[in-house]
């Protein structure tokens, strides 16, 4: 059920971003960019981790649109593999939409829903389910510090679930960048 609210949210979003899209597709200057695109920020981040027989790797691209100077929304994906020697691996996927207000220019607060689907497959037999496959969704509040284009902060999983989240605890620390 809960993926079927997030298709619908994915496409409303669209329709909602195709739209303004084309109701800005006419500039003044065929070499000048829409006033839509004027406003979009491209972002995310990437990860790489290793260690004893651990690896890790993620990828983040995210976009938003300002909708003034102090309100931004957007989306963005994620992809994850990670892997330790003799016990696991894992695949992770998915989506997020965003929301972004700046009460000052150094301060962002964020709400964050995002939707993730897990694949682990465990080489333990010490582990008695030796397969995952579920769909796991986390909503996050946060709060940063902004500099330039980039925004340091920390954010809570109010949806946090200790058996089934990818993430080791419901605080996290963040930096996210956008150009």
């Amino acid at each position: 059920m809960l993926i079927l609210k997030w298709n619908k949210i994915m496409v409303l979003l669209l329709i909602f971003i195709g739209a303004s899209a084309s109701g800005y597709g006419q500039s003044e200057r065929a070499d000048e960019p829409t006033v839509f695109w004027k406003n979009v920020r491209f972002g995310g981040g990437i990860g790489l981790g290793f260690g004893d027989g651990f690896f890790s790797a993620a990828i983040s691209p995210s976009a938003v649109y300002d909708f003034s100077e102090h309100v931004s929304a957007g989306i963005g994906l994620t992809g994850i593999y990670s892997s330790r020697k003799n016990l696991y691996n894992s695949t992770v996927f998915g989506g997020s939409l965003i929301a972004l207000f700046n009460p000052l220019p150094e301060i962002q607060l964020s709400t964050e829903f995002e939707e993730l689907h897990v694949n682990r497959n465990f080489n333990n037999t010490f582990v008695s389910n030796s397969d995952d496959n579920y769909w796991y969704p986390a909503l996050f509040i946060g709060a940063g510090y902004r500099t330039w284009h980039v925004t340091f902060g920390v954010r809570y999983d109010v949806l946090y679930d200790d058996e089934k989240s990818i993430y080791a605890e419901p605080w996290m620390p963040f930096v996210r960048f956008y150009f």
